[in-house]
């Protein structure tokens, strides 16, 4: 085979520096208010083909004057939103290592102290992964591999969820056992070569930053560890999948 992550991952510092703390975050009420008042003056006219009914004497002029209506409205619905996550962003607890020491559960969701490293926490957890496996894991039997990793998966439904409730944040950037468990999926079942490993990194960590469905709506459904552990699995089977139909079709 070639070349294999959170509430949603709120974090100080993700991946895609906040991509996905952008496409996460929920919308507070105040801007789903917002966006209905717009709504009837500027888009709803055009939706329910008013402006094709009414319009047969409407000027082109008057169908652009909407459109740009519309269009100003999201930009203002974008700003807002823009600055609700700047200014809740600042307001999110960030663990450090004396949270990490605290007990064992926060110690394995933060990576052993890779989701400490900054920026891009999820990259970290990941290279953590990638290292562990080839270090304790590779020389092992494909069985064992199986049950640590189905154990280690258990333990992060655990320890994720304990760290989450202890810093009031349940899918927080810097826990990345998610992400070190899944890459551990992955390299489990594609080809052992150095090549097929680093183009199996940049599909987890592509597919873990996009969260293309089903993975977001995990994500945003899940509220807990099991939750946190889920959707990083969920990247995992895209990243093999996407290496499976590769060697199958250029060997």
């Amino acid at each position: 085979m070639i070349p294999s992550s959170r509430n949603s991952k709120p974090s100080d510092i993700s991946d895609a520096t906040i991509v996905t703390e952008t496409l996460e975050t929920p919308t507070p009420q105040t801007d789903k208010a917002n966006t209905r008042a717009v709504e009837p003056e500027t888009l709803k006219p055009i939706a329910d083909g008013q402006a094709a009914s009414d319009g047969l004497g409407a000027s082109s002029g008057s169908i652009k004057d909407r459109m740009k209506q519309a269009a100003a409205a999201a930009a203002v619905g974008a700003a807002q939103q823009a600055v609700f996550n700047a200014v809740n962003n600042l307001g999110r607890p960030r663990p450090n290592w004396a949270f990490a020491t605290q007990s064992s559960a926060h110690l394995i969701a933060l990576g052993f102290g890779s989701g400490l490293m900054r920026p891009a926490p999820g990259t970290w957890g990941t290279v953590f992964g990638w290292v562990t496996f080839n270090y304790f894991l590779a020389g092992l039997s494909s069985q064992s591999q199986g049950v640590i990793i189905a154990l280690a998966f258990a333990i992060g439904v655990w320890a994720c969820g304990a760290a989450g409730r202890a810093l009031g944040v349940i899918d927080h950037g810097a826990w990345v056992w998610d992400e070190v468990v899944a890459f551990w999926l992955v390299l489990w079942l594609v080809p052992t070569s150095f090549a097929a490993q680093a183009w199996a990194f940049v599909l987890f960590r592509l597919f873990d930053i996009v969260k293309p469905p089903p993975i977001r709506q995990f994500d945003a459904q899940l509220k807990n560890g099991f939750g946190v552990m889920w959707d990083d699995i969920v990247a995992a089977g895209y990243t093999v999948l996407v290496v499976a139909l590769w060697i199958k079709l250029f060997g």
